[in-house]
């Protein structure tokens, strides 16, 4: 069932992206939520596309775009699908690229599968845990029927990336390029401190895991407030890639479908038994 669950998450979220490039290319409408967060038309055309995708799976899903459901009916949901159809939705706004779709299997707590789709660079990023982490460069009319694994992992690179670029860089850091705060400031520096030459990279939406899991990057801290579907999928690639994401405080590895949804502060490692430092 797993290769149907990798392949049916993968294609939902190559057809949500699909219509969130429709909706980028037009005068968009820009709507609040209650939250006072964006929304457009992307947003939920993305949902929309994914929920159709997943439902005959029989698999309960946690969206953004849907996360009115109690933690009372969730708390029984030993396995479930936690999507956000279109993370990043500021950097869509500001028209940068730097958003994602983001699909992820949960189990116990878990997540075990990760799929993030980058429209705008039509690059696609999926994993078993347990299984190992790809990065897949799709080209126009790219056909991904019959043996539906074994060609995909054909036209993938493995995760962790190897080449000069990647051992021939100082410490990296990775940041959100739309939420710095002096938490952030105050952890770079005090790497500065730890390893001297300290590099500090930004990028939105889950693509920040991606590095981390690619080695593009040592480090992700993100020391402020997220919810479980901008982490989930990431989480997986990464954990699959031989990385953690773990609590900043507790050192202890982030958990999903807890009652409530606002993730901790969190640090994405890109090896699994760094040190709590880094």
């Amino acid at each position: 069932m797993i290769e149907k669950y990798i392949q049916t998450a993968i294609k939902a979220a190559l057809k949500a992206g699909e219509a969130i490039l429709e909706v980028y290319a037009s005068d968009f409408v820009i709507e609040q939520k209650n939250d006072h967060s964006p929304l457009t038309l992307a947003d939920k055309s993305a949902h929309e596309i994914i929920k159709k995708a997943l439902l005959p799976l029989g698999i309960p899903i946690l969206s953004e775009e849907g996360r009115a459901i109690s933690f009372k009916e969730r708390r029984a949901w030993n396995t479930l699908w936690i999507v956000d159809p279109l993370d990043g939705t500021k950097e869509f706004i500001k028209r940068n690229g730097e958003f994602t779709v983001n699909i992820a299997l949960v189990e116990n707590g878990c997540p075990v599968l990760g799929v993030i789709f980058v429209p705008v660079m039509n690059t696609l990023y999926w994993a078993r845990v347990g299984a190992g982490a790809y990065r897949t460069e799709l080209k126009p009319n790219d056909a991904l029927e019959g043996a539906f694994l074994e060609t995909l992992i054909n036209k993938s690179k493995r995760l962790p990336l190897s080449g000069r670029e990647i051992r021939n860089r100082p410490y990296t850091i990775i940041g959100s390029r739309s939420h710095a705060n002096p938490e952030l400031e105050a952890f770079v520096e005090k790497k500065r401190t730890q390893f001297g030459e300290v590099e500090f990279i930004s990028a939105g939406s889950s693509l920040k895991f991606c590095r981390v899991a690619e080695s593009r990057a040592d480090i992700y801290p993100r020391l402020g407030p997220t919810m479980e579907w901008d982490t989930a999928a990431g989480q997986a690639i990464v954990e699959a890639s031989g990385g953690a994401v773990v609590e900043h405080d507790s050192n202890k590895v982030l958990r999903y479908n807890r009652a409530d949804l606002l993730n901790p502060s969190f640090v994405v490692k890109r090896h699994l038994y760094s040190s709590p430092a880094g």
